[in-house]
């Protein structure tokens, strides 16, 4: 399959794929931080490429509860609009199987609710992240690896300048569930 990884900067779902033997490019604004197939620029440039699929990882920053106490700020400034049209963009992509990713976020009141939400410690990360999935043409994650030991570290890091980064990327335990049940599809 011919499969776009959208706002993906670490290789981590792209390689998943790969490893499996598709055809899986990362795209971001970012460089990539893995050496592998990279559209560094704009996904809207690629996205009539023919993919076969899509999983898009689209920045949480105006989106994410965890921020509402910025929100009204956000509207005002038009940063949250701007980021649900972003969001419209991928789930409405001429592509047959989609899946966006994103934490708790107003997606579920501003566009639909989410299809699942999965957390880390499904998939063998003693770690609690609840991530929501929207799904089309896909079917639901099955957990892999349900491990004890669940704490929140990602959201425990100290302020660092890639503290943001560290905080995004996706664990390996579920980048390769999405390979291995989703590259079947």
């Amino acid at each position: 399959m011919k499969i776009l990884i959208a706002c993906e900067y670490s290789g981590a779902v792209r390689d998943a794929f790969r490893q499996r033997g598709h055809d899986a490019m990362s795209c971001d604004l970012l460089p990539t931080d893995a050496t592998g197939p990279h559209h560094q620029g704009d996904v809207s440039d690629i996205l009539n490429d023919g993919w076969d699929m899509l999983i898009g990882f689209p920045p949480c920053t105006h989106l994410a509860v965890s921020g509402a106490r910025w929100f009204p700020e956000k509207r005002a400034d038009g940063r949250q609009q701007a980021a649900l049209d972003f969001v419209r963009l991928l789930m409405n992509a001429p592509i047959e199987k989609i899946a966006i990713e994103n934490p708790v976020s107003v997606i579920s009141s501003q566009i639909r609710k989410p299809d699942q939400t999965i957390q880390p410690w499904q998939f063998g990360h003693g770690e609690t992240k609840r991530t929501c999935l929207w799904l089309k043409g896909l079917p639901k994650l099955t957990p892999t690896d349900i491990v004890d030991g669940r704490e929140q570290r990602i959201w425990k890091m100290p302020p660092s300048p890639d503290r943001w980064k560290e905080r995004s990327k996706t664990f390996t335990g579920i980048a390769n569930a999405m390979a291995d049940q989703w590259g079947k599809s």
